[in-house]
């Protein structure tokens, strides 16, 4: 069976940053009539996630290391991506 969306944005994660929190929320309902909306969601994500691998790093180092280890795949996908990352 196919993974939802924030299965894999989860799976990808964990896979890239081995975090010691990890929180992945579809929002996209909260979203509905906006820009981006999709049916059945999957559009809008907040993601919580903390790793020894973001410490030191700047805001912007911190976010495209979260897109890259997302990829293309999963980033052009989805509509919008809510990140608070911490070391």
């Amino acid at each position: 069976m196919a993974q939802n969306m924030k299965d894999r944005i989860a799976a990808a994660l964990e896979a890239a940053f081995s975090p010691t929190h990890l929180s992945v929320v579809d929002d996209s309902e909260a979203h509905r009539g906006h820009a981006g909306f999709q049916e059945g969601g999957e559009s809008h994500f907040n993601v919580e996630i903390t790793a020894p691998e973001f410490k030191g790093k700047s805001r912007i180092e911190q976010h495209r290391a979260v897109h890259a280890a997302l990829g293309k795949e999963i980033t052009t996908r989805i509509h919008a991506l809510g990140l608070k990352i911490s070391s």
